[in-house]
């Protein structure tokens, strides 16, 4: 693969990534607030608790990512969210720092390495953010 393909797929690439994280921390959002698709453990989820300011963030964060406006800072926002999840629902609970597979931290963990990439490499071509700025494939 010459530099040139490469230069032409990876912000397309990069765009996939950031609409798929998107898409499921916008269903964790709407699970937590809305309880659809239903999950028992949001039943009677209070707004206000760490769960419901995290179904908050990744329901505005979620949307946001997905459809690419305000990239950069969304995705800042919901790495940091995943490393805060990972930190005090994970290894506080748990006490496995390095584990993430006996904390059952994985996702979270995964989140804020991928929206900390997106953060850093921009949300792709086909965003709003590329479309605003007038920028072409």
């Amino acid at each position: 693969m010459d530099k040139s393909c490469c230069a032409i797929w990876a912000p397309r690439l990069t765009s996939l990534i950031r609409i798929g994280a998107g898409y499921m921390l916008l269903i964790h959002g709407t699970a937590k607030l809305f309880g659809t698709p239903h999950v028992g453990a949001f039943e009677h989820l209070q707004v206000l608790s760490l769960f419901g300011i995290a179904g908050i963030i990744e329901l505005i964060g979620g949307a946001l990512l997905l459809l690419g406006l305000f990239g950069r800072p969304a995705a800042f926002v919901l790495s940091g969210l995943g490393a805060a999840a990972y930190l005090i629902g994970h290894v506080g609970a748990s006490g496995h720092f390095l584990l993430p597979i006996l904390n059952k931290g994985e996702a979270a963990l995964l989140y804020s390495f991928v929206c900390f990439l997106l953060f850093l490499y921009g949300p792709g071509s086909w965003s709003l953010d590329a479309l605003i700025r007038g920028k072409k494939e």
